[in-house]
């Protein structure tokens, strides 16, 4: 079967469980390197992807390795490494919603920060793919309690990112432990020498694919993202369309099912609002197009496939409820609006575990993105409260209320009530179906997210080093500064410690944001590390557990310095 040839999932041969839950998830049509992957990969070849981050990679892996998966062996058969745990979180999701319909299957996560009972538990009880961070899986094959010898598959993603933290080491020594016969997907936005050489090394001769992005932005849409916790992005869009002006909205989500189910939402809130996808015919297409162009709609929720071509000129504003597979779609994306030379207004909805796929929007469009806060529950009863006077004023000016008056008089002369009491009373009945006091809590703040315009490692210790302290410079005014303590571990350049292998192992293990540890200097024997002050007990009991070049950090306090952070949250 050759590329060319699919144009849906169904065409790909995947099993039928793995197809019904793709369905179920109402994915429309393969993203690129989808159509490219998936295919190799069920055919048992080796694959290198070059693809930025969201382009739609984890099911390019997933779907393909799910189909060939023995369920009847409860040993583990794929191993996913990620660079870090929220990713390894992520990815965990991700192939339990593609596996939904395989009966008595299990993934497991195991990443540093995690209770490792919880790990041995779910080891001990038989689980068929285990997707983790390089520093957690090193420690399971060191116990003994995780054995590589039935692997059928790996998956290296994100691997310039495990060079770039220092792990890739560790993902050397663990692909030793994985048996010749295993085929490897290996996936990277880069291509590094290093990574190149672990290709080299391990891959059978791989199907080699890149994924190119048109990147093209409108120069006339402003773009802003809110990063908001899951779970709360419907309160999210409710407060956006109570306090922000617009003359039409088009809102994107990730597949057929999310169109209907929240523009029934919006539909019951009060927000004129229809569906559009893939699943409707094409009369029910056009007759939303054209309401939406007339003005009997002000909301339309579409799929990226079926906003394909949409060109209406009154949309304002764009809103990417869920982020888009890949950056080509969120260009797709924002030039729906801004037509003829219009204004126009894009939004991005970001969750904490999304961070990475905003990042890579700014890489590969070349733009930033700011971010903008949402509205308090306080700002959304004062704009009902302001249109609700508007439309006294508009009453006002236009009706002929005499008769209404008379009306006032003559009850507040009957039951002896001050005039202004009765108005009181009647402006009570005409809010009361949409009451002015908004009763939605406010939604939850996020941890500060890290600095996604900070340089990158290059790899070597000095540039490793100077791109530390540059990037401290440029957080020091990020958050609320706190001060900082020194501490003294037990590896360095005897070992082959570099800095950056420091930091990726106490930003997974603890669950540290990276930005939040200091200054890291190399010594013949030992290291030291800044670190925030008055850093939980249990924490520093698990980095003492940490291994860096094979030896375990020891951490030790050393003195109370006084050099200011930005207060440290845990990941």
């Amino acid at each position: 079967m050759t590329t060319t040839t699919i144009t849906t999932f169904d065409d790909f041969g995947l099993i039928a469980p793995v197809l019904a839950a793709v369905r179920e998830i109402g994915y429309e049509v393969p993203s690129p390197i989808q159509l490219e992957a998936i295919p190799s990969l069920l055919a048992g070849r080796d694959l290198i992807g070059q693809a930025q981050t969201g382009t739609g990679k984890t099911a390019a892996f997933a779907l393909p390795l799910l189909s060939r998966l023995d369920l009847s062996l409860r040993k583990p058969q794929i191993l996913v490494l990620t660079p870090t745990r929220e990713l390894a979180i992520q990815v965990g999701e991700a192939m339990q919603a593609y596996a939904r319909k395989l009966g008595g299957f299990h993934v497991l996560p195991v990443y540093g920060g995690q209770g490792m009972v919880t790990q041995l538990r779910q080891l001990s009880r038989g689980v068929h793919v285990v997707v983790g961070t390089p520093g957690r899986v090193q420690d399971h094959l060191r116990r003994g309690t995780l054995k590589l010898d039935r692997l059928t598959a790996v998956v290296l993603d994100e691997a310039d990112e495990m060079l770039r933290m220092g792990f890739i080491d560790d993902v050397k020594a663990i692909l030793e432990h994985t048996p010749e016969t295993r085929q490897i997907a290996l996936f990277s936005a880069t291509m590094p020498a290093a990574i190149r050489s672990v290709a080299n090394a391990y891959l059978r001769d791989p199907v080699v694919i890149k994924i190119h992005s048109k990147t093209a932005t409108v120069a006339t849409v402003t773009q802003q993202y809110w990063e908001i916790p899951d779970g709360h992005k419907l309160t999210a869009l409710t407060r956006l369309l109570e306090v922000e002006e617009f003359e039409a909205m088009l809102i994107f989500v990730r597949t057929k099912n999310a169109t209907v189910d929240l523009s029934e939402r919006l539909e019951a809130r009060g927000f004129a609002s229809a569906p559009l996808s893939g699943d409707l015919t094409q009369a029910v297409r056009e007759r939303t197009v054209e309401r939406l162009k007339s003005g009997a709609l002000d909301i339309v929720v579409a799929t990226d496939v079926a906003a394909r071509g949409l060109h209406v000129e009154r949309i304002s504003h764009v809103l990417n409820f869920d982020v888009p597979y890949d950056t080509e779609a969120y260009v797709h994306r924002i030039g729906r609006t801004a037509r003829a030379g219009r204004e126009g207004r894009a939004i991005l909805f970001v969750s904490p575990r999304e961070r990475s796929m905003l990042r890579a929007i700014e890489r590969a469009t070349g733009q930033r993105i700011d971010p903008i806060r949402l509205p308090s529950a306080e700002e959304v009863t004062g704009k009902r409260v302001a249109r609700f006077k508007q439309t006294i004023s508009e009453a006002l000016d236009t009706q002929d209320l005499a008769p209404f008056a008379t009306i006032v008089t003559d009850y507040a002369k009957e039951h002896d009530v001050e005039v202004q009491s009765v108005a009181a009373a009647l402006a009570y009945l005409a809010q009361r179906e949409r009451p002015l006091k908004t009763s939605t809590p406010d939604v939850p703040v996020p941890a500060p997210a890290p600095s996604s315009r900070a340089p990158r490692h290059s790899g070597a210790p000095g540039a490793a080093r100077e791109d530390r302290t540059r990037s401290r410079r440029r957080s020091a005014g990020d958050a609320e500064a706190v001060p900082m303590v020194t501490y003294r571990i037990e590896v360095g350049r005897e070992h082959g410690a570099l800095p950056n292998n420091i930091v990726g192992a106490i930003a997974n293990e603890a669950g540290l944001e990276s930005r939040y540890i200091g200054a890291v200097k190399i010594q013949g024997t030992f290291s030291t590390v800044e670190l925030p002050e008055g850093m939980p007990r249990g924490m520093l009991e698990q980095l003492k557990k940490v291994r860096v070049r094979g030896r375990s950090l020891g951490i030790t306090l050393v003195n109370a310095g006084r050099s200011p952070r930005p207060s440290p949250k845990r990941g």
